[in-house]
């Protein structure tokens, strides 16, 4: 048997996704999940570390803190709440889809999780725009007139900078959701082969849940 021979034979019986330092797909796949729920547990600490900040200094300024999230509309942020629920709920039906070979479901339900990204942000741009011409602002930055109550641009400190934080870490998911549509329009993933939408999947979910803590924290302190 030639050299050559040989060589097509082992493009043909290796994976056209598998790394040449796995052994195999499922531990490639493994292995990447692995490294995937490592970087979950540093985001958690991340949020963690603001939420312990904020719960102490919201103990220590009640009055401040109460006053302040009146501000906020609770009807945005119900709505954004909303939309990432069903966010994680088409990202789950794309890692079915792409489970289980099914392009074009895949390619719509990829479509759909981006729109509700979208429009995520769209609903913060226009809460952010309102603190802005209000002086609703953290900080030395806070003008805001006719407080009774001290001291509440702690409460937007902390509001940009946990809200702020969390939108950056949509729009990387945006952007990688987006890379996922792409290979996905390519015939990538099928059944065989779909871990990159199961971790983007994975931070996803994480990026979702961390709102579902922010929401009530922020808007329904009363």
């Amino acid at each position: 048997m030639s050299q050559a021979t040989t060589t097509v034979q082992a493009e043909h019986e290796h994976p056209p996704f598998l790394q040449h330092h796995f052994t195999g797909m499922q531990q490639q796949f493994d292995a990447t999940k692995l490294g995937m729920w490592l970087f979950l547990v540093t985001e958690v600490l991340l949020f963690g570390g603001l939420f312990v900040g904020y719960g102490i200094m919201r103990a220590k300024h009640p009055e401040a803190f109460m006053a302040a999230h009146h501000h906020l509309n609770r009807t945005m942020g119900a709505l954004n709440t909303i939309v990432l629920l069903v966010s994680s709920f088409t990202m789950v039906m794309g890692v079915w889809a792409a489970q289980t070979s099914r392009k074009r479901l895949l390619i719509l339900f990829l479509v759909l999780t981006l729109l509700c990204a979208g429009t995520f942000l769209g609903v913060k741009f226009f809460e952010y725009q309102h603190k802005f011409e209000e002086g609703l602002l953290p900080g030395n930055f806070y003008t805001h007139q006719g407080d009774t109550v001290p001291g509440q641009f702690m409460f937007f400190s902390f509001y940009f900078m946990m809200t702020g934080l969390h939108g950056f870490h949509v729009v990387g998911g945006m952007c990688a959701i987006t890379w996922l549509l792409i290979r996905a329009i390519r015939g990538d993933f099928s059944a065989s082969y779909y871990g990159p939408v199961d971790l983007v999947g994975l931070y996803w979910h994480l990026v979702d849940l961390i709102w579902i803590y922010l929401f009530p924290l922020m808007y329904l302190i009363s």
